[in-house]
This record gives structure tokens, sequence and C-alpha cells, in this order.
């Protein structure tokens, strides 16, 4: 596998919780998480631009699985906390053992080791930044958003990303 096919394939995954994110910030109905999302929206983007900074002309392309899991959250909750909580639960881990996953089975130059070391720092603060945030809104206790966030998730193992959204396209 080349070290620029995995470069692009973790471009998309930042590129597609930019994209997500962004979009669907402004049409959310709690405060504290529209804040949230739209900060997360911009640090997701400053990763995607590094990557496209280091790979040069790259074309942008959704990572469908990434991207269904987000919109369905959006589509399931309205107020932000379900896409948040899948951005920090659901996807964020996933991206990360990708992140690691590229960095072990991958022969990389410095510059990709650097750029992959500096997305996963940016998103674990965001993960974290979706806690500290979750922790001062009202607890959710509706079954059916539980079952709706479970559900989430196993879409992605069902679908072949239980882990990992792999390290290439």
């Amino acid at each position: 596998m080349k070290a620029r096919n995995t470069m692009e394939h973790l471009f998309s995954c930042f590129d597609t919780m930019y994209q997500v994110m962004g979009e669907a910030a402004p049409t959310l109905t709690n405060d504290a998480y529209v804040v949230r999302t739209y900060e997360t929206a911009r640090a997701m983007g400053a990763v995607a631009l590094a990557f496209r900074e280091y790979l040069g002309d790259v074309p942008s392309e959704t990572l469908t699985p990434l991207d269904d899991a987000l919109r369905q959250a959006l589509s399931d909750d309205d107020t932000g906390a379900m896409v948040l909580f899948a951005l920090a639960v659901v996807v964020g881990p996933r991206v990360l053992v990708s992140l690691r996953d590229a960095r072990e089975q991958i022969e990389l130059d410095d510059a990709a080791r650097a750029l992959l070391n500096r997305a996963s720092g940016v998103l674990v603060q965001e993960i974290l930044a979706v806690g500290d945030v979750s922790k001062r809104q009202a607890p959710v206790e509706d079954p059916r958003w539980l079952e709706s966030a479970q559900e989430l998730s196993n879409r992605l193992d069902a679908s072949g990303n239980a882990e990992s959204f792999g390290i290439s396209r």
C-alpha cells in the first residue's frame, strides 16, 4: 500500500468531518452544541487543510460510512447532542485507530508522521471538548435517543468499520 493512498484516505476522514459538522452547526437548537460544533468543524477543517498542503492537489471525496453516521445522528436529534456524541464516541475513536494503524503499518516520511500525530492530537482535543460541553447540559434520558445512539455504532460495525475506517480508500 502506498503512503499517498493512506494520506488521501485520512484526508477524506477529516474533510468529511469538517464538511458535515460545518453544515450542521447552524441547524442545531442547543446553543452550547452549536458553538462546540462550529469549533469542531474549524478544528477538523484545519487538519484537512494541513493534509491538503501536504498532499498538494487532491480531490475531496466523502468517506461514506463516516458521513452516513454523522448525518444519521443529525437526523435523529436536532439539538446537536447526537452528532457530538457520534463524533466523540462513534466515529472519532475509529479515526484515531486508522491514524494509529497508518503510523504502524505504512512507511511514512517524517512530515507525514508529524501530520498524523497532529491530527490525532486535534481529534483527541475535540473529543475531550465534547465531553466538557456535554457535562454542562441536561442529560438525555430518552430511551429512543439511547437506541439511536447505539444504532450508529451497530451500523458501522455491520459495514465493516467496527474498529476503524481503514487506512486506504
